[in-house]
């Protein structure tokens, strides 16, 4: 069963399409990358999902089930712009979203006091949340996302402001949420966070889904069968690959990009180096999200 499938999502504004006939498909138990540029749609696509706004077309299901009011208590949604009330206490405010997402008082105290021991916040119970850091805060807040263990959790930017002490913790805690059964949807611009978590990805820009599969899927089909070698002794080749630079290194070791012609094979490619010079490494040269995101999208919004 798929965790969400979305058909045919259409949203406009007047004059503006926010989202013009996007489907996705989102594999259950997985990490789903919902990347785009400012302007994009994702985050209209998200409060479709959360019941915030309608579609103006289009359908989502949910588990198997069409999207419908009772669905709000299984997903947990974190807003790219903070929302904690700021003159309530730490605790007060974990019970209470608790509490509306529908855990009685004695399973959201059990919950909030075993998250804030394990965010190594819980000398901050008692403190106001006017008091807290940035960043202290948003832990707070991603507390309160994950805290009735919803099916389906969405996180719109979640790593910002944080440090890189921080911003490892709720790595593993996301990991850790997605192998105990949850399937999270995740909007970012950090393409480094897509590489380190996201099993599958969709790139949409200006209202349209561009690209949609795994990683490895993607990655296959925009690579070039460019290869990087580091060698000895500088040579020439022709037939195999073309040569698109070579450049020393240091002494007499080199550094060549070779790139693989039509019907060739990396093996093949790997004899005819031996041929000709001492090979100390070969590397296929795949695209990482973040060239493939520019390349795509040109660095370009629709604002």
């Amino acid at each position: 069963m798929e965790a969400l499938v979305a058909k045919g999502v259409t949203k406009r504004y007047t004059e503006h399409v926010a989202l013009d006939d996007v489907s996705l498909t989102i594999p259950q138990q997985s990490i789903y990358g919902l990347l785009g540029p400012n302007g994009a749609g994702k985050t209209t696509l998200i409060r479709i999902v959360n019941q915030i706004i309608n579609a103006d077309a289009g359908e989502i299901s949910i588990f198997g089930e069409r999207l419908a009011e009772k669905h709000i208590g299984t997903i947990g949604y974190l807003p790219e712009e903070r929302g904690l009330y700021k003159k309530l206490k730490v605790g007060e405010q974990l019970l209470y979203l608790a509490q509306l997402k529908g855990l009685s008082r004695s399973e959201a105290l059990e919950r909030s006091k075993k998250w804030i021991t394990k965010f190594e916040i819980k000398d901050w119970w008692n403190k106001k949340v006017e008091d807290l850091s940035k960043g202290m805060a948003q832990k707070v807040q991603f507390i309160s996302t994950v805290m009735h263990e919803p099916k389906l959790i969405i996180l719109d930017e979640p790593f910002s402001g944080f440090d890189p002490v921080n911003a490892q913790l709720i790595t593993e805690n996301i990991l850790e949420l997605r192998d105990n059964g949850s399937t999270i949807i995740f909007s970012t611009h950090r393409m480094e966070t897509v590489e380190d978590l996201c099993d599958h990805v969709a790139l949409i820009n200006k209202s349209k889904k561009i690209v949609e599969g795994t990683k490895k899927q993607i990655k296959d089909t925009y690579k070039s069968n460019s290869f990087e070698v580091l060698h000895k002794g500088s040579f020439t080749m022709n037939g195999a690959a073309e040569m698109v630079s070579q450049q020393k290194v240091e002494d007499d070791f080199y550094k060549t990009i070779l790139k693989m012609n039509a019907g060739g094979s990396p093996n093949k490619l790997i004899g005819d180096l031996i041929a000709v010079t001492e090979v100390h490494s070969f590397i296929e040269k795949v695209p990482t999200m973040s060239e493939i995101f520019i390349n795509l999208v040109k660095g370009k919004s629709d604002e």
